[in-house]
């Protein structure tokens, strides 16, 4: 479970160096998790640690949204300020996630026989 962690971190680590080195606007994570996820490809998928240590962290997922909620009681007043932005980002995040995913679900289901997508 170590090497697992220290993996998922030093993926995070060079996604950062990369955010930072090349000052662009992408978090560091994501560079990371991209890195990850390619490196995941050439080797055929992930090892049976890293495996787990993911199962492990993605059952614990929830506790990630306690510092969210807590900095939204925090700064209520600048929602209450700022709600009108902050609803209509919302909304077209959602329905733009939406559309992508129905787009790459229609992509990547399999052919009728006999049919071209």
């Amino acid at each position: 479970m170590l090497s697992a962690l220290t993996q998922l971190l030093v993926f995070q680590l060079i996604g950062e160096v990369i955010a930072r080195g090349l000052d662009v606007s992408v978090p560091g994570p994501v560079i990371g998790m991209v890195l990850l996820f390619v490196t995941l490809i050439a080797r055929g998928g992930p090892g049976k640690d890293l495996q787990h240590t993911g199962s492990t962290l993605l059952q614990h997922l929830s506790l990630l949204f306690v510092p969210a909620g807590t900095g939204i009681m925090v700064h209520l007043h600048r929602v209450a300020d700022e709600w009108l932005p902050l609803l209509l980002s919302l909304l077209i995040s959602t329905f733009a996630t939406l559309a992508v995913t129905a787009l790459l679900m229609r992509l990547c289901r399999p052919a009728p026989t006999g049919e071209t997508p």
